[in-house]
């Protein structure tokens, strides 16, 4: 099922294991998931699922947003979002109803995707992570710059695309593969392993992840023991000699 859910970013914390590791967490906030369309396949085309999350003023909204949010009879939200879906999978959906963390389930992988922190005009060190130049002597306040970008005669030109300096962060990111750790189903919070982009307060999309798990492959064979490995090898037993050719009949013809 592709269904996943809207949210917020609430901030970072840690949680401890049975055996005492630490684990490092990000809390979202995916609470009040309120369905505004359900399209199926005969009316839309396709099959999905459409929620909002949050709030917004009345004096926000426009009539055409109105209209649509009051078919659902559901209060309008500062997120709309679209989900796919099989239609089996929608069946149990009603408009105007409401989406919980129920649908998924501690240690299932998700893909969350979010606005990364935006960091203004950046160089190409802290941007494209290049290496800086030595900064011994004889190095003219050059220690960070990003060296030739000049072409020869022949093509004469920067290609388009190249690595430069620019503008860092305020892009729309997705982290794959992040673990549900801990649900709290009473106050519709979810806690996954690692981090996710953007700032505390920012909204976020959580997704089932799309990235193919790698199968595991055949145990491997266990090592020889210490015994076994000092032990002489025996030697291979003799081949047998091969057994003798019967000999040539003796021509009919005297001499």
């Amino acid at each position: 099922m592709t269904l996943g859910l809207v949210g917020r970013k609430v901030g970072m914390t840690r949680v401890f294991t049975d055996d005492g590791d630490s684990l490092p967490v990000t809390v979202l906030d995916v609470s009040d998931n309120r369905v505004t369309q359900i399209k199926k396949a005969a009316t839309d085309g396709y099959s999905a699922v459409q929620v909002t999350f949050g709030k917004r003023r009345a004096s926000r909204v426009n009539k055409a947003a109105a209209g649509h949010l009051a078919k659902a009879a559901v209060e309008a939200g500062h997120v709309l979002r679209e989900f796919r879906a099989s239609e089996k999978d929608l069946e149990s959906l009603k408009l105007g109803g409401k989406i919980g963390v129920d649908i998924f389930k501690v240690g299932q992988m998700v893909d969350v995707s979010g606005t990364s922190q935006g960091k203004g005009f950046a160089g190409v060190i802290k941007r494209h992570h290049f290496s800086s130049n030595r900064a011994s002597h004889g190095n003219s306040l050059s220690t960070k710059k990003p060296g030739s970008t000049g072409m020869a005669q022949d093509p004469g030109r920067v290609f388009p695309g190249k690595r430069m300096a620019g503008h860092l962060g305020a892009a729309r990111r997705t982290v794959q593969n992040l673990q549900i750790v801990r649900i709290d189903a009473e106050r519709q919070l979810l806690l996954v392993k690692g981090s996710v982009p953007g700032s505390r307060g920012l909204d976020i999309l959580v997704r089932p992840t799309t990235r193919a798990t790698r199968s595991a492959g055949p145990a491997p064979k266990p090592a020889p023991s210490a015994k076994a490995a000092s032990a002489p090898k025996a030697a291979p037993a003799p081949k047998a000699a091969p057994a003798p050719k019967a000999a040539a009949p003796a021509s009919k013809g005297g001499a």
